[in-house]
């Protein structure tokens, strides 16, 4: 059994048991999350919502936060003297999906 959910403006393929990376949330670890934006379910038969699929919620847990790695942003326009260089490390939540629910 999974599920497509739409979180935080992304779309994830949910399945019971598996960590999900997504953008930051302002939870503690260990906190529990409902997702009720299910776009999609598959449980044997195909369920597709019109936007989304009534009655199905997928359940999760906040495992972790953390930082990916850095990326450089370098701007450089030739012959003129501008350069520019910038770091950025997104900040992600690690959640763990506990199980998938249909009505």
């Amino acid at each position: 059994m999974y599920a497509l959910v739409e979180f935080k403006g992304k779309q994830y393929k949910a399945e019971k048991g598996a960590l999900l990376k997504v953008s930051k949330l302002d939870a503690e670890p260990g906190t529990a999350i409902d997702i009720d934006t299910v776009l999609l379910l598959s449980d044997g038969t195909l369920k597709i919502g019109s936007p989304y699929v009534k009655g199905a919620k997928v359940s999760a847990t906040v495992e972790s936060h953390g930082k990916d790695k850095k990326i450089v942003v370098f701007k450089y326009k030739p012959k003129k003297d501008y350069r520019r260089k910038q770091g950025h490390r997104q900040q992600y939540s690690i959640i763990k999906i506990e199980g998938i629910a249909a009505s």
